[in-house]
């Protein structure tokens, strides 16, 4: 990975643009994440190119890149909480840190029963407005190995991608706010929540079955870095702002509505109880 920052400066000096574009990725997970929460709970494994978080009676824990960045990708391998893991939350987000007029895309992987599957709830944050929650039943154990849960958010549309399946989109359509100025701190955190986590609260955790681990490796930043260059965000050359980081291919609408048809559980914008006129921005299509 040091051969990577390398080449990334060599491209630097010989391409501006290249320079302009690229955050470079972390060799461990120390050199672009701090610990934010429970230092004791956050154990390093592999000599820091993986870790280990732990959730227990005294603690949950969390942790959080070092910049912020204005668009971009992100991606992370997490192997969750495996077995009876009801009323666990780990949860994977980017936030631009404000308060009244926050910016934030979540993913929230709400636990289980033993043999029932993992929900993945998403939820996105723009100019202050939340409310956004979808969720979907994923179609594998994410606690058997590690899986790639990925965040793609450029002038054009934010994706969340879970491999390389995009399981939500969120169109740039003028027809609702979209996170455009704000920088994105990016942070993890496993915790309890079983006052709403599974089934609504109905199953609480069981601390018998405590400490619960989830795993996390190759982390991967690439964006516009805050602060940094101030021309990046708006640099067409950037390539997540490339014509086929637009709009979906015809590969990925596909497995996006395989996923929206067979797999998923709640969808804000067909809740009539809470949103009798469709939200704007449910009507922007992919």
């Amino acid at each position: 990975m040091g051969s990577l920052r390398i080449s990334v400066v060599l491209l630097c000096f010989f391409s501006l643009a290249f320079c302009l574009s690229v955050s470079g990725r972390p060799a461990t997970f120390l050199q672009d994440f701090k610990v934010t929460w429970s230092e004791s709970h956050i154990r390093q494994i592999d000599a820091g190119r993986a870790i280990q978080l732990v959730l227990d009676q005294n603690s949950g824990c969390g942790f959080a890149s070092k910049r912020q960045y204005l668009f971009g990708r992100v991606s992370l391998k997490i192997k969750l909480v495996p077995g009876d893991s009801a009323g666990t939350v780990t949860a994977f987000y980017m936030n631009s840190d404000t308060n009244t007029i926050r910016d934030e895309l979540d993913f929230e992987f709400l636990g289980n029963r033993t043999g029932q599957p993992y929900t993945v709830q998403t939820n996105i944050y723009a100019h202050g407005k939340g409310d956004r929650e979808q969720r979907v039943n994923l179609w594998f154990d994410p606690a058997a190995d590690f899986h790639t849960y990925s965040l793609l958010w450029n002038h054009h549309h934010i994706v969340f991608y879970v491999d390389d399946v995009p399981i939500r989109v969120y169109k740039n359509s003028g027809r609702a706010p979209y996170p455009t100025n704000q920088p994105m701190g990016v942070y993890s955190t496993l915790w309890e929540a079983d006052d709403w986590a599974t089934r609504g609260g109905l199953e609480k955790i069981d601390w018998s079955k405590a400490p619960f681990y989830a795993y996390y490796k190759d982390f991967d930043i690439e964006g516009c870095p805050v602060p940094g260059p101030t021309n990046c965000a708006a640099n067409p050359r950037n390539w997540w702002e490339a014509s086929n980081y637009q709009a979906l291919n015809a590969i990925e609408a596909r497995k996006y509505r395989w996923v929206r048809i067979n797999h998923m559980i709640y969808d804000y914008c067909t809740d009539k109880s809470r949103y009798p006129v469709t939200p704007p921005e449910c009507m922007a299509g992919i």
